[in-house]
């Protein structure tokens, strides 16, 4: 039940180790926590968790109307996306059910749109439909001329991918998960030799940064270096090439211009370039997609802003004449695979999570559920169930009520009428918790994940000085070790 980020790691091995806190690592860390037997570690390279793919996506809550039938993908999708709006709704995720448009521009993609249709259909999503032009310009006004219909998927939504992660980590660590961040592993053994199908006494030494750490099973949920830590046990059974997708943030005055996600067409390389608002109000215009040799290439390019612009003048055209916020890349795991490569190895005791796409962050708490059957399927005893403590996050969504709205949150404490962050609408009080919070912000770009603080059309030039001071005074009134113990109450 710690949170560490410098000084050696305990002695004594763990039952289970995640190695990634990403959405997908920390979603399999919250559903270990909810058995009180188990000591789990939550390993991860950098000083955050979710610091990878899951803080540079598209932040769509998908139906999987397009995966694959009868792929494992399509089954965690479907079951993630009910289990992900249940528990939004107990925790405080902003979700805004906006519908989806896939948009049809020429006559070769029209006639696509039945297929998918029936795609879809197989999938479990039976309430789509076929739309002529009239009615999509009726539903999108601004939308650019020639559209020549398309195909309503009305299950499609937005969601918060940032707190959706960190509330993940925070239930995790608040029902006794060891969160060890700045902590990159370097290698992996298997000490004791192979496991046998019913017992066995062997344990992974992961070596880090910090130290060796010790534990009977390995979930490998490392993202884009999935596959290089799959080699460490003597696979290949995949290849991650990064996939680098641009996006261009438009200001909040643009986000009257559209009211669905506006998908294009999907191609083999992905969904294409969209145009979808943000529960933060704002609109995304991208993603690229760019197969890289680099696992550390998250700039973005002139050509690449180049053609989202060219994409989105033809989408939306009116979008193009609005202020840009933000421009920012994120890296997908793809593989040579057309599913998720969720692999149980039972003579090592170790699960492999590779190839979690985008639709990783719907799919998170039905991947959790399913990798830890999978554990219980090649020898661990998880033991008694409990329900996690639930845990209740700040509301980051302007569909919802945020501090600075509410009276009755002010009268009982005036720093949340206290505005920092005036394009964003931040508070002190916002920013005073999200710093006293069980995982607290390292930098202050974490900082603004939890709050949104610089996050808006200035990008921290007002509100900078103070942001840092704030966060520069917490930073020093830490425990020396670094380490960030449960609170009291939740």
């Amino acid at each position: 039940m710690t949170v560490t980020a410098r000084g050696p790691l305990p002695r004594a091995p763990y039952d289970v180790a995640v190695v990634g806190a990403g959405v997908v690592g920390c979603a399999v860390a919250r559903e270990l926590a909810r058995h009180p037997d188990l000591r789990v570690a939550l390993v991860e390279a950098t000083d955050d968790v979710g610091q990878g793919t899951s803080k540079a996506n598209t932040a769509i809550l998908h139906t999987g109307f397009d995966a694959a039938p009868g792929s494992l993908e399509a089954r965690l999708v479907r079951e993630g996306a009910r289990r992900l709006a249940v528990y939004a709704a107990e925790s405080g995720i902003p979700v805004e059910p906006v519908g989806a448009l896939l948009v049809a521009w020429n006559e070769e993609q029209r006639a696509a749109l039945p297929r998918l249709a029936k795609k879809a259909g197989r999938n479990g999503c039976h309430d789509t439909r076929l739309i002529g032009p009239g009615e999509l310009y009726a539903r999108e006004p601004h939308l650019g001329p020639g559209a020549l219909g398309a195909l309503h998927v009305p299950g499609e939504s937005i969601v918060c991918p940032w707190t959706t992660t960190l509330a993940y980590a925070t239930q995790a660590v608040r029902n006794g998960v060891d969160l060890h961040l700045d902590c990159r592993v370097t290698r992996v053994r298997r000490h004791g030799g192979e496991r046998g199908e019913h017992g066995g006494q062997g344990e992974h030494v992961l070596g880090t940064t910090r130290g060796e750490l010790r534990a009977r099973f390995l979930v490998n949920a490392a993202g884009l270096h999935a596959d290089t830590l799959d080699r460490e046990l003597g696979h290949r059974d995949f290849t991650v090439t990064p996939r680098r997708g641009q996006l261009i943030v438009f200001d909040k005055f643009a986000r009257d211009l559209v009211r669905h996600i506006l998908l294009p067409v999907p191609t083999a390389l992905g969904k294409g370039v969209l145009v979808a608002p943000t529960v933060y109000g704002n609109v995304l215009l991208g993603p690229t997609a760019e197969d890289l040799p680099d696992k550390r290439a998250t700039g973005s390019s002139a050509e690449g802003l180049a053609l989202l612009r060219a994409q989105g003048r033809r989408i939306l055209p009116a979008l193009l004449q609005e202020e840009v916020t933000a421009v920012y890349a994120g890296l997908r795991a793809a593989t040579e695979h057309d599913d998720y490569r969720v692999t149980a190895h039972p003579g090592q005791a170790y699960v492999t999570v590779g190839g979690i796409r985008s639709t990783g962050l719907t799919a998170s708490l039905a991947l959790a559920a399913h990798v830890t059957g999978l554990l219980a399927e090649i020898g661990l005893e998880p033991g008694p169930v409990r329900e996690v403590e639930p845990v209740r996050m700040p509301n980051l969504g302007e569909a919802f009520p945020r501090p600075h709205q509410r009276p009755d949150l002010i009268a009982a404490d005036p720093e949340y009428g206290t505005l920092v962050c005036h394009c964003e609408r931040v508070s002190r009080g916002e920013i005073r918790d999200a710093l006293a919070a069980t995982i607290p912000p390292r930098s202050p770009d974490g900082l603004r994940r939890r709050t949104r603080a610089r996050a808006g059309r200035c990008q921290g030039f007002h509100c900078g000085a103070a942001v840092r001071a704030l966060f520069e005074e917490a930073a020093a009134s830490r425990e020396p070790a670094n380490v960030h113990r449960r609170e009291a109450t939740a």
